[in-house]
């Protein structure tokens, strides 16, 4: 070979590396079945009609490193500011010994579910941490082992009301206060089932019959009420009461448990899970006890093997629509196991007083940022929040929005001259500064800080969470790295 072109040959072409066949393994599936060529094989199998006569007009492959190089250049036309959006969503840090060794460790994204108990072993026992975690959490005595996100959840928690509940109405309400996005699913997935969905004012949910009702807790706008009195009412009346809820949040708020609700869902995407693009997200699910042979999703429990030793397994497997169809309860086939994981490790790591800390320090700064906005003048929609603050800026709306571009940040756009703020771990005195600066704020961070305490107005967690030995013994990052790799090395996978 000339030395040009070696110099101009293409190494390591994207599709050499990430195809698994080669011509040998190709070449044999073909004999196997008895034709000559992939092209042999795409006329037979793909249909005439949606089958494209003429070549793709495709650019010359890159090789990885031009690849890679080529999607760094792209990601610099991003104009990446820092969200400060909620509903849902949230900046988080994600350990490093977990970034390492679950997200970006294919001994645990390669067997991302577990299909086969009797060789996921350590994944099923990081799931039961997960399910141990929300449990404690939604003060509910089960939880199952996640779903694809906060508003499908909602919406399975929706039919499993319409199965459970003896009110005889066909009427389901929602608060209007839920996510947006959440309503959206709720209202789509009712239409084929007949079930008519009621958008109102929690203030109105006792005017009428309802087998199931929805809240969001704390609120879209970061509204926080103790709901008990209206769950018990409702409860008289027969209604399945579900709660839409934070697990940060949960950590210093009365539980669902508490409250009396029958089920609670939402995203666990804070938990050390970064941004998907929007998600989906793990979503997490917790209920009665009554209503585990109704529940969507997997449940991991354990039992002894014939050695009498502790040995994990999926549980009540009929519910998925993959096992029987026929007999599915559920249309939620994917769990985001992998993304349940890091969140349960992600509660393992920081254990109570760790989440209590972040939780703390989160609704700490949406106290002195709203200080220091009242101060200036600015009202606030609700004075009882966790970490979402909700500001009225009249005609000052839009440019306040504008400056917040120049300076990277991104706040919600609500109707009625609005913005909302959604704090997370992520925030720290400079951010709060910027959000002053954007405000035209002039406050002293430190003397406000010295007088922030809890709002006394939110209403208080009285029962204790993440007891069992698993969140109290992996704090270090020796440690941690030890316990995923005891786990890992227990599973049998393609890895």
């Amino acid at each position: 070979m000339k030395y040009f072109d070696l110099i101009n040959q293409e190494q390591e072409i994207f599709g050499q590396r990430h195809i698994a066949p080669n011509n040998q393994n190709i070449s044999e599936m073909l004999s196997f079945c008895g034709l000559s060529s992939l092209s042999d094989l795409i006329e037979k199998t793909i249909p005439e009609s949606i089958l494209a006569p003429q070549e793709l007009n495709l650019p010359q492959a890159l090789t990885e490193n031009q690849l890679l190089s080529h999607m760094k250049e792209l990601a610099k036309s991003n104009d990446a500011g820092h969200d400060l959006i909620g509903q849902g969503y949230y900046g988080t840090i994600t350990p490093s010994v977990i970034l390492r060794n679950i997200l970006e460790n294919p001994g645990w994204y390669t067997a991302y579910t577990p299909y086969q108990p009797e060789i996921s072993q350590g994944r099923l026992e990081a799931i039961l941490n997960y399910q141990t975690m929300v449990a404690d959490l939604c003060g509910l005595p089960i939880a199952n082992a996640s779903l694809l996100d906060e508003a499908t959840a909602a919406a399975e928690a929706m039919t499993l009301a319409l199965r459970q509940s003896k009110n005889k109405s066909t009427r389901f309400f929602v608060d209007n206060l839920l996510h947006p996005q959440t309503i959206d699913i709720l209202v789509a997935r009712a239409e084929p089932l007949g079930i008519d969905i009621v958008v109102d004012d929690r203030n109105h949910v006792l005017s009428n019959d309802f087998f199931g009702v929805i809240f969001q807790y704390p609120a879209t706008n970061g509204q926080v009420d103790d709901l008990s009195e209206l769950i018990t009412a409702l409860k008289q009346k027969g209604s399945i009461v579900s709660l839409a809820t934070d697990l940060l949040a949960l950590t210093l708020l009365k539980s669902p448990g508490e409250m009396g609700a029958d089920i609670a869902l939402g995203c666990s995407q804070r938990f050390g899970v970064p941004f998907g693009f929007g998600g989906p997200h793990a979503a997490f699910f917790a209920c009665h006890d009554s209503f585990k042979r109704l529940m969507p999703g997997r449940l991991v429990g354990v039992s002894k093997d014939s050695h009498g030793d502790i040995a994990y397994r999926l549980t009540l497997q009929t519910r998925e629509q993959h096992i029987r169809r026929e007999k599915a309860t559920s249309n939620i086939c994917t769990a985001q196991v992998l993304l349940a994981v890091i969140a349960g490790m992600y509660g393992v790591y920081h254990g109570k007083d760790g989440l209590v800390q972040i939780a703390t320090k989160t609704h700490l700064l949406a106290r002195i940022c709203a200080t220091g906005l009242l101060q200036a003048g600015y009202k606030l929609v609700s004075d009882a929040y966790f970490d979402t603050i909700i500001i009225q800026t009249n005609d000052d709306t839009n440019q306040i929005h504008q400056k917040s571009l120049s300076y990277q940040i991104n706040f919600r756009h609500y109707a009625d001259n609005q913005i909302g703020i959604s704090f997370d771990e992520t925030c720290d005195e400079r951010v709060v500064q910027k959000i002053w600066d954007i405000f035209g704020v002039k406050a002293d961070f430190k003397k406000i800080a010295n007088q922030t305490e809890i709002n006394t107005n939110l209403p208080t967690r009285e029962t204790d969470f993440l007891t069992h030995p698993v969140f109290s013994n992996y704090h270090s990052e020796t440690e941690m790295m030890r316990y995923l790799r005891t786990l890992m090395d227990k599973d049998l996978a393609l890895d």
